[in-house]
């Protein structure tokens, strides 16, 4: 059978790429070896939020006499929380098989390989066969990736994926890795009782974002119980009697840490096994694959996306880029700006950003102006009993367009957007003042920020001159 377009995985990536296909009248397939939705509906995530949601709100009952609501035996049933994790995968996962249907896409299940003369073949589940493509689009995704640390082959040692299949809260868990995956884990775990450590080798956890933002962060989850090691280099892991050990180093030191479990989350790489047929030699760096500006591979008419290539490994990217992607082979116009990326970490607080930091900024020699508001003064704030919160915005000193923008504070990961679209179209600090924001809410404490880039925040004390 011949299509217009193949895709091979049905990740946020491929699955949105499938849709856009349809939607532009192109005759589409989606290959997918597993469930539809990918890492992120299926073990990223979706899951992971759920598990946020439900641990945080755990969390706030055990402090309900705060608000003068007194509740006795606080507990918590864990497979009960993980069935309310899989029943929201379940549904999401059944709504795009849905839409495929209801688009006239079609899901052909196994495993796709690329073959040499740019067909695919269809393994090992019910779509198998050979399929032939105009146009072919790998969207494969990626897999947790493993630091050559010798032991961490060692029973114990847990990818983000095994930790998902654990029938029981861990006892003690240590995270290798203080990057997003690390620190919303130490989230989810600790409200549940985990004793958690974290083993960051960078200066600072979340080490890619803003330093306001790592610092905070790091100082809320100290509060909470986590202990966090920054500037370490883990030397080995090994499986001892009393639990599975990490031996590091902090300050030239050698310590030594024991828990029942430890989480490698030390990021992603690309999940290519089994995608490459005999002959098959596409242009590669570093096991991802080299694409042009418009996604093109170095094989006529097949196309990469998402965490296959190089970039940044976020669902709503892979999702923009198959986007913009099958509009340029319909002859289009690409409807987002790709290199106005979120980016978004669900701790609680949120923590959402966009554009560049003062740190970036300094680095390439813009003059900017910097508005900050604490969240600490913001009225829906201190009635939800927020930590520690602030929103940064950055703008241009000459044109006062917003270039920048850094957000820790309950529902940045929902306000971001706002900013997303005004980096993307130059907007103005001005014009965004020109809404006004509803009272009381968390989005008045962008109106603040936006005011303080002048020194002139209504609620906040006045900058000195």
């Amino acid at each position: 059978m011949s299509y217009d377009v193949i895709i091979i995985g049905a990740g946020p990536g491929g699955y949105v790429a499938a849709l856009k296909s349809a939607k532009l009248g192109f005759k589409t397939a989606v290959v997918e070896k597993d469930r539809v939705g990918g890492t992120c509906l299926n073990r990223g995530c979706i899951p992971t939020k759920a598990m946020v949601h439900a641990t945080e709100l755990y969390r706030e009952m055990q402090n309900a006499k705060e608000y003068g609501i007194f509740a006795e035996n606080i507990s918590y049933d864990y497979g009960k929380i993980l069935e309310y994790k899989q029943d929201i995968i379940d549904k999401l996962v059944g709504g795009v098989e849905q839409l495929f249907k209801s688009n006239g896409i079609d899901y052909l299940k196994g495993l796709g390989t690329l073959e040499k003369d740019g067909s695919v073949t269809v393994s090992g589940g019910e779509g198998a066969g050979n399929y032939q493509a105009k146009h072919v689009i790998l969207a494969v995704g990626s897999k947790p990736a493993l630091v050559p640390i010798p032991g961490l082959d060692s029973e114990g040692v847990l990818t983000s994926d095994e930790l998902f299949q654990l029938q029981e809260v861990p006892k003690s868990l240590s995270i290798i890795g203080g990057g997003v995956i690390g620190v919303e884990f130490a989230s989810i775990f600790a409200s549940l009782g985990t004793k958690v450590t974290i083993l960051e080798a960078l200066p600072n956890i979340l080490a890619n974002m803003d330093k306001d933002i790592s610092q905070n962060l790091k100082l809320i989850l100290k509060k909470r119980g986590i202990d966090i090691h920054t500037s370490v280099k883990v030397e080995k892991v090994e499986k001892e009697t009393e639990g599975v050990s990490c031996f590091y180093t902090e300050k030239d030191e050698p310590v030594k840490v024991t828990s029942q479990y430890v989480l490698c989350a030390v990021g992603r790489v690309p999940n290519t096994q089994g995608l490459f047929g005999e002959g098959v030699e596409l242009e590669m760096e570093r096991g991802r694959v080299v694409v042009d500006e418009h996604f093109k591979t170095s094989m006529d008419g097949v196309y990469a996306i998402g965490d296959l290539i190089k970039g940044l490994q976020l669902a709503h990217l892979a999702s923009a880029q198959g986007i913009c992607l099958l509009e340029e082979l319909a002859g289009h116009k690409r409807s987002i700006d790709l290199n106005v990326v979120p980016g978004c970490v669900y701790t609680s607080p949120e923590i959402a950003s966009v554009g560049i930091t003062e740190a970036i900024a300094k680095e390439q020699g813009l003059e900017i102006n910097v508005g900050k508001f604490m969240m600490s003064g913001n009225g829906k704030s201190m009635i939800s009993k927020e930590e520690r919160g602030f929103i940064k915005i950055l703008s241009d000193s000459k044109s006062h367009a917003v270039v920048g923008v850094q957000m820790m504070c309950a529902r940045a990961t929902d306000m971001i957007g706002e900013f997303g679209n005004a980096v993307a179209n130059g907007f103005t600090v001005e014009q965004l003042l020109k809404a006004m924001r509803a009272h009381p809410t968390y989005n008045e404490g962008v109106g603040e920020a936006l005011e303080d880039v002048f020194g002139e925040a209504v609620h906040s004390v006045p900058k000195k001159k």
